[in-house]
């Protein structure tokens, strides 16, 4: 099988091209604007092409003689000023790849989309399931909404026809090169960032992430949404991870909502001041502390064998990877 990955520069997509040239697939992996390092490039079995998924002819182009579609392609931002662009990529990158993809024949498409597409009720659920309708609330972010749109996309390209199956992981953790938040999650536990806060949510591996993806795809599975979770942390059990996964003192201070706003609000002040990227902004600020409990039991129950790889195990990689990037930088 000939196989696309949008979004394969990116922090999910190069797991994934690695994860399928260990496999031995023949990979056509596409980039924007982030060419990717010289490592990526020497993947066997791999082909990097610049194409732009907003322009209906690069999506032809690129879908030209592939059997096999991994969407991962997104902009992933919960600062205001991105909002507007964010839903625009989404969803549109996303239509005209549901569309070309019908028109050519497609045997599959695997869309990654997100437990935020899934919606968070005003009043709280004991557990969000695939079968949770989205309701429109103050509670969501505007990423969450830009991937839900997005996903509809996909659920009406497989009413007409479209074999497609959608992920809906939590947040991944794992190695990375970029600024992420995975990257900004890690340099708060190095730096000891004192707070935490109390809540909850979705985490799991981005390797279990891939090979969830590749198994589905490879499987008769189609039509389905899968939550992908290997458990519901709070955010101070994970910072205190991956405070012990570097060897640093671990967040001590409970913030409440209000405090975890105010720090909010100073973090984009700085950022506005002096330049970088933020992690910390009022809508992450208002996410963490929030609890939801995300049921994994869907994707158990379908993919048997699999298990998901132990949260501490993953932090514990991810920090020594951390770590070395650190002593080489």
């Amino acid at each position: 099988m000939n196989c696309l990955i949008t979004g394969a520069s990116g922090f999910l997509g190069q797991h994934l091209v690695r994860h399928l040239s260990a496999k031995g697939e023949t990979v056509r992996a596409l980039y924007y604007k982030h060419e990717p390092g010289t490592e990526l490039k020497s993947l066997p079995g791999v082909v990097w092409q610049q194409a732009d998924l907003l322009d209906i002819y690069d999506v032809e182009n690129v879908l030209e003689g592939i059997d096999e579609v991994y969407h991962c392609a997104g902009i992933v931002s919960f600062d205001p000023k991105h909002r507007s662009a964010m839903r625009h990529f989404n969803i549109e990158s996303t239509v005209n790849l549901v569309n070309l993809s019908l028109e050519k024949g497609i045997r599959k498409l695997v869309h990654v989309s997100s437990v935020a597409a899934l919606g968070r009720k005003e009043q709280a659920v004991a557990e969000i399931t695939e079968e949770e309708e989205w309701e429109e609330s103050h509670t969501n972010s505007a990423y969450g909404e830009s991937k839900y749109h997005a996903e509809m996309e996909v659920w009406r390209g497989m009413a007409e026809g479209l074999n497609a199956v959608i992920v809906n992981p939590g947040i991944i953790l794992g190695e990375t090169s970029g600024y992420d938040s995975v990257a900004g999650l890690m340099k708060m536990a190095y730096k000891e960032f004192p707070f935490y806060t109390s809540g909850v949510t979705a985490w799991v591996d981005v390797k279990d992430v891939v090979n969830i993806m590749y198994l589905l795809m490879k499987s008769d599975i189609h039509n389905e949404r899968f939550i992908v979770n290997e458990g519901n942390h709070s955010f101070n059990e994970i910072l205190t991870l991956m405070a012990q996964a570097v060897n640093k003192k671990p967040p001590h201070i409970k913030a409440s909502p209000v405090l975890t706003t105010t720090i909010a609000q100073l973090s984009q002040w700085k950022t506005a001041l002096f330049g970088g990227n933020d992690i910390l902004t009022n809508e992450t600020a208002r996410t963490s502390t929030r609890v939801y409990h995300y049921n994994n039991s869907k994707l158990l129950n379908t993919l048997d064998g699999f298990a998901y790889t132990p949260i501490e195990t993953t932090i514990n990689r991810v920090g020594k990877a951390f770590l070395k990037d650190i002593v080489k930088n």
